[in-house]
This record gives structure tokens, C-alpha cells and sequence, in this order.
């Protein structure tokens, strides 16, 4: 079964930032909207944000402003430019797919880790 492999993950400052990737395993069609979730020690995982086919984003409140997702439709990868990274950032990031429209299913990441810490 295809999965979404997520890379860019490590230590950084605060205030520091990195670029997380994510790209498929194998071959998927009709990805549909792509999205970075986080899940910090624990917590559940939630929404850091999304992005649809089309270009339209969104963001989870503590994120925006810092991050900005993008995908490159053609290779199926999403992107998450993490700028003026805080403590609190500190998390596992996952990447997941919504694919198809008719029946949709989500396809998942095993996630990277970022630790924002001095």
C-alpha cells in the first residue's frame, strides 16, 4: 500500500527554521487536498495545515503567519516552510492525502520530528 514519506525534520533554535517534505511511496492518482498534521508529546495530533488541488490554504491560528504549505500537484508533494520556529512547535509532523472524490480515503505518513530547543 502506497504511503506519504515525510523528510526535513531535525533540531533547530528558536527562531530558526526548516522545510519539511512529502512525497508518496509509490504511485497515487486524484490526490485531492494534501495537509500537515503535528502531535506534540502527549497531546493528540491536530491541523497545522492544508492545502486542496486547486492552491486554496488554511491554517491553524498558532501556525499562521510562521508557515506556509505548498504542493507541487505534478509529483504529488506538499511542502511546510516553518519560519520563526518556537518551543512550542516541538512536535511529530505527519503529511496525509485525502485521495479521490467519489469514495475518498486518507493516506498517511509515519512522520517527521521537529525539536525547536536551545
Amino acid at each position: 500500500q502506497v504511503q506519504l514519506v515525510e523528510s526535513g525534520g531535525g533540531l533547530v533554535q528558536p527562531g530558526g527554521s526548516l522545510r519539511l517534505s512529502c512525497v508518496p511511496s509509490g504511485r497515487i492518482f486524484s490526490i485531492e487536498t494534501m495537509g500537515w498534521y503535528r502531535q506534540a508529546p502527549g497531546k493528540q495530533r491536530v491541523l497545522a495545515a492544508t492545502i486542496t488541488r486547486g492552491g486554496s490554504t488554511n491554517y491553524a491560528d498558532s501556525v499562521r503567519g510562521r508557515f506556509t504549505i505548498s504542493r507541487d500537484n505534478a509529483n504529488n508533494t506538499a511542502y511546510l516552510q516553518m519560519l520563526s520556529l518556537k518551543p512550542e512547535d516541538t512536535a511529530v509532523y505527519y503529511c496525509s492525502a485525502r485521495v479521490g472524490t467519489i469514495r475518498p480515503y486518507d493516506v498517511w505518513g509515519q512522520g517527521t520530528q521537529v525539536t525547536v530547543s536551545s
